[in-house]
């Protein structure tokens, strides 16, 4: 008989929005099913939560979603475990910053692989583990409203992200199934983008938001069944000031602020 037991599966978990999304989890009880690629940071991850909720049903995987054999592996494990999904939060994602010609093969298939293919992947295989019923959360971004030179990659990606999971809401209509697309601004995840934020002067302090103040923003979204959220007054603010501005006018103004900005963490 298959397990009746829904899992949380949150990929990126060991990252900051990944771990906020465990630990608000954690805190309702709910089983957790942890993905990420650093081994040592997913045990530390699984002990801390275990130690303060040591009853909670707690699993972890680890895998490359860049590598499909790694994926493939995963899929296979939660298969023989036996284990059903009731939500799916795709928080992996890989946000190398840089001009186009500066990129490998190598790291340009990377990050397609990890911000869209991984996360369509992951989609597909959770709904054929589903349980009774189904959330799945895809963390998108602002970067992904318009193209965003020095960014390409990553701001296609994630527009590529939104606009999947918006239609994939509508295919499973009726199925228990609800699908939101998350599109936070700035977050201060990692001491290379709180930097950033510092950057950006009087606006990066009033758009920021936590990872944890986006994770229950998140939560409450998909419970509602709400196709696209942009968490945050001044992320809203900025998208709809922007709207009716001519493209050439955005693309030049992304240009120059974002061709003084590289980075490469992965």
């Amino acid at each position: 008989m298959q397990n009746q037991v829904g899992y949380a599966w949150i990929t990126g978990a060991t990252g900051g929005v990944g771990s906020a999304f465990a630990r608000i989890l954690a805190s309702c009880n709910h089983p957790l099913l942890l993905m990420g690629r650093n081994q040592e940071k997913l045990q530390n991850l699984q002990a801390q939560l275990q130690a303060e909720y040591p009853q909670l049903p707690i699993r972890c995987i680890v895998a490359d979603l860049a590598n499909d054999g790694d994926r493939y592996a995963a899929f296979e494990k939660i298969q023989q475990e036996n284990l059903s999904i009731s939500l799916l939060i795709n928080v992996a994602g890989a946000d190398v910053q840089k001009a186009f010609e500066k990129y490998t093969q190598e790291k340009l298939t990377m990050q397609c692989r990890v911000n869209f293919e991984a996360a369509a992947s992951c989609c597909h295989f959770a709904m054929q583990r589903k349980s009774a019923h189904l959330d799945i959360i895809n963390i998108s971004s602002v970067s992904g409203i318009y193209p965003m030179p020095y960014f390409a990659i990553y701001s296609a990606t994630k527009g590529a992200l939104a606009s999947f999971s918006v239609a994939l809401r509508e295919e499973v209509k009726g199925k228990n199934i609800h699908v939101t697309a998350v599109l936070p601004g700035a977050m201060p995840t990692r001491e290379d983008i709180k930097e950033q934020i510092k950057g950006q002067g009087a606006w990066g302090k009033l758009a920021v938001k936590s990872p944890e103040w986006v994770a229950q923003k998140s939560l409450k979204a998909v419970a509602k069944n709400k196709a696209k959220i942009i968490p945050g007054f001044w992320n809203k603010v900025m998208r709809i000031s922007t709207a009716c501005l001519p493209m050439c006018w955005k693309l030049a103004f992304i240009a120059k602020r974002w061709s003084k900005i590289e980075k490469d963490a992965f």
